[in-house]
């Protein structure tokens, strides 16, 4: 998983990407540390295009895509959201998404 460090980069791999996971983090989050791996475990699973920001160090990024909270793991299918949850992720859900995504594709 790509750790992104800046809003203009974070939007240039979400459009030349068509399928893209991006996991959103708070600095002071245990949960989203916690996550952390489930969520790499699924990006691996997959084989993803995956991203990984820190809120707290792009707050542009907060602003533009509405992470009110954290964690935050959204699904992008060309340069558009497919999927998103908060605060608390159901996996089997976002691995259900995935699986959709991937069937769009093939």
């Amino acid at each position: 998983m790509e750790k992104v460090m800046s809003y203009n980069d974070l939007l240039y791999k979400i459009d030349r990407n068509d399928k893209l996971l991006l996991y959103v983090m708070s600095e002071n989050c245990s949960v989203c540390h916690a996550d952390f791996p489930k969520v790499e475990a699924l990006d691996k699973k997959y084989n993803l295009n995956s991203l990984n920001i820190m809120v707290n160090e792009i707050p542009e990024a907060a602003g533009q895509l509405s992470l009110f909270t954290a964690p935050v793991v959204i699904l992008f299918y060309k340069n558009k959201e497919m999927h998103r949850q908060a605060r608390i992720i159901d996996f089997e859900e976002l691995e259900y998404r995935i699986k959709q995504l991937n069937e769009i594709e093939n």
